[in-house]
């Protein structure tokens, strides 16, 4: 009588940047040698980070834990060595060269980061009456202070000086930094 088994969650080195290319390889792999049921979800960890590119804002999504990828699987020699011999994998994370699955409340924190709502506005970092210096844009290195912020827009409202005049400037949160 066999026993149900449940898949695990294990943690795979890989080299920095080549995640995707190893997730793509091993669902392809796992897939041609008709292993699914041993292999569940494969997931990269990642975070949503805006920046200023250009003088646009853009949104791009960053690897959370680089060279790191969360494997669920059933593990047994045969899918052991299918895993550590995609190209660009390092090995599994573990004790004596074995395979350690994560504790659960491990998965559940990180799986939990990524699940987070999106869309939820982040820390706002200036309030009134900051000093600022504009970091980007057309005004690069003008200081002033900060008269009004827009949380939902991510953005503040900065007076600064232009001949002698003060002039007001809304800039998003990535154009400005606290002066100091």
């Amino acid at each position: 009588m066999a026993l149900l088994q449940v898949r695990k969650w294990y943690v795979l080195r890989t080299f920095s940047g080549h995640e995707k290319k190893v997730k793509e390889h091993l669902e392809s792999e796992v897939e041609r040698l008709g292993q699914q049921e041993k292999l569940g979800d494969i997931v990269i960890p990642t975070d949503t980070v805006f920046e200023m590119r250009g003088g646009k804002k853009r949104t791009r999504e960053k690897t959370s834990f680089p060279g790191y990828i969360l494997i669920q699987a059933l593990i047994d020699p045969y899918i052991k060595e299918i895993i550590s011999g995609a190209p660009s994998t390092i090995g599994f994370l573990g004790v004596d060269g074995e395979a350690t699955p994560l504790p659960p409340h491990e998965v559940n924190r990180i799986l939990g980061m990524m699940d987070e709502d999106k869309s939820e506005q982040p820390e706002i970092p200036f309030k009134e009456g900051d000093a600022v210096k504009v970091v980007d844009g057309p005004f690069n290195t003008f200081t002033g202070f900060v008269e009004e912020v827009y949380p939902d827009k991510m953005k503040v409202r900065v007076m600064v000086s232009i001949f002698g005049r003060k002039t007001p400037l809304e800039l998003d949160y990535l154009q400005v930094e606290h002066e100091g």
